[in-house]
């Protein structure tokens, strides 16, 4: 009898892993799926010529960069940790996070592992094909949250094209993209992508970096059932070279309500890694 039990005991956990990776193992299907259609693209130099169209302070962010004469990006993977909270009468808690974006055919695969007082609470959003789903499940098998539909995929597109600013600049060339300067240090983006279009303004110091980007084309869904239209701004700092690239280190993720402001997320960009050939030199850390 004793074996039996234990027998049953050793099924249950196999089985609860198995589905607590259910999430991991998608990310991870993705990310192989993603390094597959890019792997036999063709490379060039970013060069001055590419960059002729673009808004003077942006040309001049690309320049601070350092993203002339290297490759131009097809795809790109970062690690980060830091802090999020749900709303401001919440906990910080501590999380990591895994991203690998595809910028062929747009694809954000945006892996987190949040630690709520001890219990793991696993989530990704998963944008592709214009299409954006968000998944958030309490010890990765119980859901908490999920969300879907029209809104959805206008906010992802918004958080892609963020992507793209603060951790691709050399994507910033993307036909996709059109551009109005505003002054000296302010430019207003439109991106489009499958069917969504979104604006941001960008807004830069007087050495080229990068310093904030608000849009209003966000929506806050704490639920994934609900969605307000809030304004959504991440102002970045603490500039560093990294793997060859000036750039930022820090950001905050802040709702713009109009009686207050709400920062629910303080990131550390830890590693980022540009046009990934295969899982080896992309592997999740």
């Amino acid at each position: 009898m004793t074996v039996y039990i234990t027998l049953i005991l050793v099924v249950i956990v196999i089985v609860i892993y198995y589905l607590s990776n259910t999430l991991k193992r998608k990310y991870n299907a993705e990310v192989r799926d993603g390094l597959n259609r890019v792997k036999n693209l063709g490379e060039s130099v970013l060069t001055e010529k590419d960059i002729t169209h673009l808004p003077e302070p942006v040309q001049k962010y690309l320049k601070y960069a350092g993203v002339l004469g290297r490759e131009k990006v097809n795809n790109f993977k970062v690690s980060i940790n830091g802090t999020m909270k749900t709303d401001k009468n919440r906990d910080w808690f501590q999380v990591k996070i895994h991203q690998h974006s595809f910028l062929d055919k747009v694809t954000r695969l945006f892996y987190l592992n949040l630690n709520m007082s001890g219990i793991p609470v696993l989530g990704l959003h998963f944008y592709k094909n214009g299409i954006a789903t968000m998944k958030i499940k309490i010890l990765g098998f119980i859901t908490a949250v999920k969300g879907m539909g029209e809104k959805m995929n206008r906010a992802e597109t918004v958080t892609v094209f963020n992507d793209m600013c603060i951790m691709a600049p050399a994507s910033l060339i993307d036909t996709r993209i059109q551009w109005e300067t505003i002054d000296l240090y302010t430019v207003k983006a439109t991106f489009r992508n499958e069917g969504n279009c979104i604006t941001a303004a960008l807004y830069f110091n007087d050495i080229g970096q990068l310093i904030n980007f608000v849009s209003d084309d966000r929506y806050y869904s704490p639920t994934g059932k609900t969605f307000e239209s809030v304004r959504w701004s991440t102002p970045v700092s603490s500039y560093k070279n990294i793997n060859g690239f000036n750039l930022a280190a820090y950001g905050e993720a802040i709702w713009n309500f109009p009686d207050e402001d709400l920062c629910y997320a303080k990131f550390n960009i830890l590693d980022i890694k540009y046009n990934c050939k295969n899982d080896y030199n992309c592997k999740n850390d």
